[in-house]
């Protein structure tokens, strides 16, 4: 009868992730290392968003502000079928607190300083 017609609109709040920050399409994940992965190598192992698990080989050496790119594993963009945004992995390396004269000197022979 009298109603003017009008368009619906719906707000989407996202809520935070424990372990993932969005950054527009791309997915952002830290990962704690410590100095011996840092340098030598490990896999990151993640459970995606979709509960898919993922084992990313980094075979780098990672050094503070690297940051891994996995194609294809972000968040689908809505206006691209098919398409996804990236996941970038950050890397917070823990390094010792305190090493004795012999780690010292055994770090010194291994990377020739």
């Amino acid at each position: 009868p009298n109603v003017l017609p009008a368009d619906l609109v719906f707000v989407i709040d996202e809520k935070p992730h424990d372990v993932y920050k969005r950054d527009g399409n791309d997915l952002i994940v830290t990962q704690k290392i410590s100095l011996a992965e840092a340098l030598s190598g490990f896999n990151v192992n993640l459970v995606t968003l979709d509960g898919r698990n993922l084992s990313i080989p980094i075979t780098d050496v990672i050094s503070p502000g690297y940051e891994k790119v996995v194609p294809k594993e972000g968040m689908p963009i809505t206006k691209d079928q098919g398409k996804r945004g990236n996941l970038r992995i950050k890397f917070d390396i823990k390094f010792p607190s305190r090493l004795t004269s012999e780690q010292k000197a055994g770090i010194k022979r291994l990377l020739g300083g």
